[in-house]
């Protein structure tokens, strides 16, 4: 099979779009995602796959750690930031309105909802590595979330 026509059929699946973060020595990485899942309620926890170059990977392995900031339609120009295709995030965070979460790692300011998680496990798949995180704290934010289909930006309404 074709690699693009396997991407061209994947993305017409819509996808809420996220900010995993994670911290990495005295810095902070993240990246844009749209493959949150919540793979359990009790107890609570969510995968997320993470390409294996990325150094967003790198630092949630490390740390042991990472949060998600679910985006809201206002914030697709910090979606377009952490994909790599606007200005690059200075490794502290510096323009990026956030704050630390309870195990010290950032969470996007304005965000519809986010999660605190403890990385349980990590799975090798193709050229990402499936993340499952143990979700410790999670917070309801305000707002339409920022959602992926066909390759753009939409929102619910």
């Amino acid at each position: 099979m074709p690699q693009q026509e396997f991407r061209d059929v994947m993305a017409r699946l819509p996808a809420g779009v996220v900010v995993v973060s994670a911290r990495l020595g005295t810095g902070y990485r993240g990246l844009t995602a749209s493959s949150l899942v919540s793979i359990s309620a009790e107890p609570p926890m969510v995968l997320v796959g993470l390409e294996r170059e990325a150094t967003t990977r790198a630092a949630v392995l490390e740390g042991r750690a990472f949060n998600v900031s679910v985006l809201t339609r206002a914030q697709e120009f910090i979606a377009e930031r952490f994909a790599g295709r606007a200005p690059a995030v200075d490794e502290m965070w510096r323009e990026i309105p956030h704050r630390l979460g309870t195990n010290g790692i950032p969470l996007v300011d304005g965000c519809t909802a986010w999660l605190e998680c403890r990385l349980l496990e990590v799975h090798a798949a193709g050229d990402h590595d499936i993340c499952v995180g143990a979700v410790e704290a999670v917070i309801q934010g305000e707002g339409d979330p920022l959602i992926l289909w066909d390759r753009s930006f939409w929102t619910l309404r």
